[in-house]
């Protein structure tokens, strides 16, 4: 199924990744986009105007029926979720999202959707293959035997065989990918939910402005991980959803980088250097994590684009206009 001269939805359209692709399928040609988030409009990351955009809950079965009515494709990101403090956190708050996802699979089968989109997350990757930093990256099959994040890591991984049991059972195509660490603009930055990159970007811009060159790292600094721009994010979507693809795949960067060379590049990008402390209590999640592109690499020839000094350049750029607009993060 082609994107282009399509009616699709969009769930979560309010969140990071949600309002990035609404604007990707537009430009890709689709010939409407309905955009769907449980938050109020002013709580959107982005509202485009073009869009048909709705609030909706999608953890009632009834929203989800009457999001996806008259649809031929679903692209289902609409979670409660956000960084490691969060999602260490909030383990039933991220169990609770198979709700939507469940109610959005049959939704989209009695509707008649021609194909529907789950994005799940590295997450569910087996916990014993994360803990050394020198990390051996990720492929497919490390999913199993089952031993994910505990809450969210375990919601996606049922989500994914759902999605499976759908197409099985029910015809509905399916396509699934592990999202590994997406970053960018008009992300969230402050405020419990936002992830490494964009709270190391805001915690150095801070320091840079205040001139207490001070910074606190959750952590050792000694983990590892890889982070995806969100436009290669939203490429890969749609060349996922457009191919015959049938099993989970990853889709994320794997250039690798320790916390603290993330904090390295921070610093050089706001030109300052700070003092660091290492907050060894707080939420850090695995010690090292990084996404094996060798399947997609097979199947679509597809590889970030965007280094992650470049990434982080627009990233903080964009954070700083924020904090020097005095705007709240959402």
């Amino acid at each position: 199924m082609q994107v282009r001269g399509a009616k699709v939805l969009v769930c979560g359209a309010g969140g990071f990744i949600g309002g990035h692709l609404v604007n990707a399928l537009f430009a890709a040609g689709a010939a409407s986009v309905r955009a769907v988030d449980s938050k109020p409009f002013h709580e959107w990351q982005q509202v485009n105007p073009e869009a048909d955009n709705r609030v909706l809950d999608l953890r009632r079965i009834e929203s989800c029926r009457e999001a996806a009515e008259g649809m031929e494709g679903v692209f289902q990101l609409a979670a409660d979720m956000g960084g490691m403090g969060f999602i260490e956190n909030n383990k039933a708050l991220c169990m609770l999202n198979v709700l939507a996802n469940t109610h959005m699979l049959m939704a989209a089968r009695d509707a008649g959707v021609r194909r529907h989109f789950y994005s799940s997350s590295a997450c569910v990757y087996n916990a014993e293959k994360q803990k050394d930093f020198e990390v051996t990256a990720l492929r497919e099959e490390d999913a199993y035997p089952a031993m994910p994040e505990d809450g969210y890591g375990w919601e996606k991984l049922f989500s994914e065989r759902m999605c499976r049991h759908f197409y099985e059972d029910f015809g509905l195509e399916v396509r699934v990918a592990r999202f590994h660490n997406v970053y960018g603009p008009r992300g969230t930055w402050a405020g419990g939910r936002e992830k490494a990159p964009a709270a190391i970007g805001r915690k150095v811009l801070e320091a840079k402005h205040s001139g207490r060159h001070q910074i606190e790292i959750w952590g050792d600094g000694h983990q590892t991980r890889s982070f995806m721009y969100i436009d290669d994010c939203t490429k890969g979507i749609l060349d996922i959803f457009e191919s015959g693809i049938l099993e989970p795949i990853n889709l994320g960067s794997s250039e690798l980088v320790t916390i603290n060379g993330l904090v390295d590049i921070a610093e050089r990008i706001a030109g300052v250097k700070l003092e660091r402390t290492y907050n060894l209590s707080a939420p850090k999640g695995v010690n090292g994590r990084n996404s094996d592109n060798t399947l997609i690499r097979k199947y679509l020839g597809w590889e970030p684009s965007t280094r992650l000094y470049d990434g982080m350049v627009n990233t903080m750029a964009w954070i700083e206009q924020e904090m020097l607009a005095g705007s709240a993060p959402r």
